[in-house]
């Protein structure tokens, strides 16, 4: 049996400030994506409920980054989806790796 060791980031943020508020996003990114000699990850999800709405936001992430302790991170950044006359834009990087092991 082989084992394949894959990885996902934990993304928290807070959006742009538009309209009178701001959104938090919380999530997971996908496994890696291979691209080149590096790799990417996708990432979707719902905002924080404020104001009385939520947004949709989804993406891909930057190829990989590295860190100066090890490991790596990524950038991820876009709009919001376009709710209650307004979007939001949000621009971060996402937490260290986190290794899980997957089977095949």
């Amino acid at each position: 049996m082989n084992t394949h060791i894959h990885h996902i980031h934990r993304f928290q943020n807070a959006t742009s400030f538009n309209a009178g508020h701001i959104h938090h996003m919380v999530g997971e990114t996908s496994y890696e994506i291979p691209v080149g000699m590096s790799h990417v990850h996708s990432y979707h999800g719902v905002t924080s409920l404020d104001n009385a709405h939520v947004h949709h936001f989804a993406g891909t992430t930057s190829p990989s980054i590295p860190l100066p302790g090890g490991g790596h991170t990524h950038r991820y950044y876009g709009p919001t989806t376009f709710d209650h006359g307004h979007r939001h834009i949000y621009d971060a990087l996402t937490g260290n790796e986190q290794s899980t092991r997957l089977f095949a």
